[in-house]
């Protein structure tokens, strides 16, 4: 579905947590893998893959029969939970996370937490970022009979809120959570962790939160834009880059998430240690030549991949785009003196 075929008057919004508002998984990458070499097991991703998102309890008796490993799924949990638990502090808020949470909170929408983590975790989780006091209701797999794919998760959440299932969108990124927003019987829009074309069930799918436009579902746009462009939290990062793509290398330990995709501008300092403005597209290709090593630092965001008519991910530099990051650079609320640390 595009941005013209949707016609939807929400009242309420239920938020999934890792991978929608906060990088848990980049968190926790190499976590399993980690663990499993302990007992001379290989991590077989593909399997791992097909499991994303499902809830620990649930998927802890298939990975100690996939790996025939010398522990119950009741002791798998249990050794794992605390190396878990030492990542959560290091999950960052995705981009556009704080800006989304402080909308709804700002035009006192009913908003729910529905989460296929167990309900103390996620409080040890959103309390590193500040948000508990935000949300009208929070849901966790341990408060319902079954966690996703199945329904009641969001059930409960738009319950506990008085509103009906129809008025509800939710905001997910893993298919899971998308099939068990359907069941629902709620809007959906995914922002996934991973590309994939078997998101086709949701009723829109974005690159990352900023794409996100609340007049889309019957509610006020957002008020932040300042010269066509949105401030946004520091990304600090290194990568390798040429006119104006970037890659960033895999290994690099405050690796990017997938839903930070998109046109993005900031400070950027290369080898010779030379500062200086930056226009940068975050695109996931792997197929560019790249040529300089950079550290950078992101201020602010222009546009998705698939805006100004362009339908594929094949995004074009526009003279406007450039326009915009160099004016936009020299404005306050783009400055961010204290990001230039990280240089």
């Amino acid at each position: 579905m595009n941005n013209s075929e949707i016609k939807a008057q929400i009242s309420a919004v239920i938020l999934d947590l890792d991978g929608t508002l906060l990088n848990t998984e980049v968190a926790v990458k190499d976590l399993l893998k980690n663990f499993l070499e302990k007992y001379g097991k290989v991590v077989d991703m593909e399997k791992e893959d097909k499991r994303f998102a499902i809830a620990l309890k649930e998927a802890a008796v298939d990975i100690v029969k996939d790996y025939d490993l010398p522990l119950s799924p009741s002791q798998f949990v249990e050794e794992i939970t605390p190396m878990y638990k030492e990542r959560w502090p290091l999950a960052k808020p995705l981009p556009g996370a704080n800006r989304l949470i402080m909308y709804l909170y700002k035009h006192h929408l009913p908003f729910g937490l529905a989460s296929n983590t167990i309900s103390k975790n996620i409080e040890a989780k959103i309390s590193y970022p500040g948000w508990r006091e935000y949300f009208s209701v929070i849901v966790g797999s341990d408060q319902v009979k079954a966690g996703k794919p199945a329904p009641y998760i969001f059930e409960e959440a738009a319950k506990r809120m008085g509103v009906d299932a129809s008025c509800c969108l939710v905001i997910e990124d893993s298919l899971v959570g998308v099939e068990a927003a359907k069941a629902a019987k709620m809007k959906v829009l995914a922002v996934p962790s991973f590309q994939s074309t078997a998101y086709c069930d949701a009723d829109l799918v974005l690159n990352s939160l900023l794409e996100f436009q609340p007049e889309l579902w019957g509610l006020q746009p957002f008020d932040d834009w300042v010269n066509n462009a949105v401030p946004v939290e520091s990304i600090c990062f290194e990568g390798l880059y040429r006119n104006e793509f970037l890659f960033e290398p895999a290994d690099d330990k405050n690796a990017l998430p997938t839903q930070v995709l998109g046109i993005y501008f900031g400070w950027a300092k290369s080898d010779d240690d030379e500062i200086f403005k930056q226009l940068c597209v975050i695109d996931g290709k792997v197929d560019h030549i790249y040529d300089q090593h950079m550290k950078i630092v992101l201020v602010g965001y222009i546009r998705g991949l698939n805006t100004k008519g362009n339908k594929s991910r094949d995004i074009e530099i526009l003279e406007e785009d450039k326009s915009i990051a160099e004016a936009s650079l020299d404005l306050p609320e783009f400055a961010h003196h204290s990001s230039l640390a990280f240089f």
